[in-house]
């Protein structure tokens, strides 16, 4: 099969990428940790770690790790926000040569009891303010060892304790909790788990390229979330294509180990994650904001020193452009506004380059992908609407139902191919069965297009599509045209019940502008629309259910409807 963007790629780009560079993750890290032990790895609340330091913080909790005698390749949560130990925690277990299922920390208990059943994790490392969660399912799981972290644990000598104290007795951040020590369950503090694995040497991992690195977890927007099984070759083939990619633009730092990423999205997503990791390939550094909805300190931190990527989700950016101080910002150095997680609006793409000057450049990906999958040229001067080229040594093709590849320009399901793409579901052999193609293409569920440079166009989602008296209409599409509108922050449409149409075209609406009314709306749609595209229902709201991610939810207005 021809790819026709590869010859749209940019000057100097490679068409594919050289797993074989890495026997492992471990590898990967060990080599960034070797050359680059006395630079900067991140910053937080304005405590600064080293590459040494992360070196042998989680050197010493991989060998507490090894300590447990977990068996080979054993499951390990990772209960953490954007702080240090969520770094150390993840190198240390792979290093140890065990398996990282990261797991939101605003969990419910049900969904947390799900996924730790579901991933047979036998251990998990959880910061003490969602330790009263675990407590509720612990019982219910094969976990017997706990790590419980405090927010201050690796944060200084002096501010470290004292944030602890104030999150705990001041804010009040952390409900009483009880693991009781039931048979053969173990409950440590961070730092001691960190003190007596530095007594003890951590034995080299055997991890090879087939080894299961992550399980990473879906949102679960079908019913019950599903372990992505994401190996070793997977993760270093989307962190040498991410490197790939961005490098013609970070480039213009000069040094990439001066590079200053911001952390605003939680680590534990797989688009956050995967530009950790390339953090650590680069040895540049990350500066890790624990809370991003506190959008007045964000703004705070973003001023503090020069930044050069921002990655974040469509809410994320329209959150920012909201905030009065937010164009008191120095953009002078941002190189890359990487949006991805959901739909990127033209309307919320407009307003960033006139607020920053930096463009937004969107990409699209999965957790079955490691993030990876397209994204826009680096180089691009303005946003295109489109979700970009493939990356280095992925293949895509837009196939019909029967996995058949469609006429170019015609709409169909977006399969993709390549070294980052997920082994399987964990646990789960006909729904892997069924992810792919019979030839070897694992269906994205996206319905899409790709013109004759090889851009690709995400139309929408399969189950988001509206059906409008016998037509398909895609919210996405919608959800621009309304962007655009001006007194517009952020939209969502879906389809509700009607006797006449089948589906009625209804959308909800968060506005700058309190004088902004339906019949304005209506009046924009209705000049960028044909009829039966056009909004039957118009509603205002202050918000809409996001994600912890923030993406917008539209399943949770439909269930408010049914």
């Amino acid at each position: 099969m021809t790819k026709p963007w590869l010859d749209s790629y940019p000057p100097n780009v490679p068409h594919d990428i050289d797993i074989g560079r890495y026997r492992s993750l471990s590898h990967l890290m060990e080599e960034s940790f070797k050359t680059n032990a006395t630079r900067p790895f991140s910053v937080c609340m304005d405590q600064w770690m080293s590459y040494r330091e992360l070196d042998e913080a989680s050197a010493a909790l991989g060998a507490w790790l090894q300590g447990l005698d977990l068996e080979e390749g054993a499951r390990v949560a990772i209960m953490l926000p954007n702080i240090p130990q969520f770094a150390v925690t993840m190198a240390g277990v792979l290093r140890a040569g065990y398996t990282c299922v990261n797991v939101n920390p605003l969990y419910t208990a049900r969904e947390l009891e799900h996924q730790l059943k579901d991933s047979g994790a036998t251990a998990i490392v959880i910061l003490e303010n969602f330790a009263s969660t675990l407590e509720k399912v612990i019982g219910n799981t094969e976990v017997r060892h706990v790590a419980i972290a405090s927010m201050g644990d690796m944060l200084g000598t002096f501010y470290g304790p004292w944030l602890t104290f104030a999150v705990r007795h001041l804010a009040k951040m952390v409900p009483e909790f009880s693991l009781a020590l039931a048979q053969g369950r173990t409950v440590t503090p961070f730092k001691t788990a960190l003190a007596r694995g530095a007594a003890r040497s951590l034995r080299p991992s055997h991890a090879t390229h087939e080894s299961i690195a992550f399980l990473q977890y879906t949102g679960g927007t079908t019913g019950l979330s599903k372990g992505a099984v994401l190996t070793h070759a997977n993760v270093i083939a989307a962190v040498l294509q991410s490197e790939a990619w961005f490098s013609p633009a970070l480039g213009r730092v000069g040094d990439l180990r001066k590079v200053n990423s911001i952390a605003a999205l939680p680590l534990y997503h797989i688009f956050a994650l995967t530009l950790c990791l390339l953090a650590i390939k680069l040895g540049s550094h990350l500066t890790l904001i624990p809370n991003p909805r506190d959008i007045g300190k964000f703004v705070e931190v973003l001023k503090r020193r020069p930044f050069h990527m921002l990655p974040g989700v469509n809410t994320l950016f329209n959150a920012l452009l909201q905030h009065p101080q937010f164009k008191s910002v120095d953009f002078s150095s941002l190189s890359v506004t990487q949006a991805g997680g959901m739909a990127a609006s033209e309307g919320t793409a407009r307003h960033w380059l006139e607020a920053t000057g930096c463009p937004m450049i969107e990409g699209w990906g999965m957790s079955e992908t490691v993030a990876i999958g397209t994204n826009n040229p680096v180089t691009a001067t303005a946003f295109s609407g489109s979700i970009g080229l493939p990356l280095p040594g992925i293949d895509i093709a837009i196939k019909d139902d029967e996995g058949r590849t469609v006429v170019q320009g015609e709409p169909g399901e977006i399969c993709i191919q390549g070294p980052n793409v997920m082994r399987g579901y964990y646990n789960l052999p006909a729904e892997s069965a069924n992810a792919f193609t019979p030839d070897g293409y694992m269906r994205t569920g996206d319905i899409g297009v790709m013109d004759r440079q090889g851009y690709f166009r995400i139309v929408d989602r399969k189950k988001d599509m509206i059906l409008v008296s016998g037509f398909n209409v895609f919210p996405n599409e919608l959800e621009n045209v309304i962007s655009l509108c001006a007194g517009v922050v952020e939209c969502a449409a879906i389809g509700i019940p009607n006797e006449k149409q089948g589906e009625a075209i209804k959308v909800f609406v968060v506005r700058s502008d309190p004088m902004l009314s339906e019949e304005d709306v209506a009046r924009h749609c209705q000049q960028s629309l044909t009829g039966y595209k056009r909004p039957k229902y118009i509603e205002f709201r202050d918000e809409l259910p996001k994600s912890n991610v923030g993406k917008i939810l539209r399943r949770e207005l439909r269930r408010e409807k049914a």
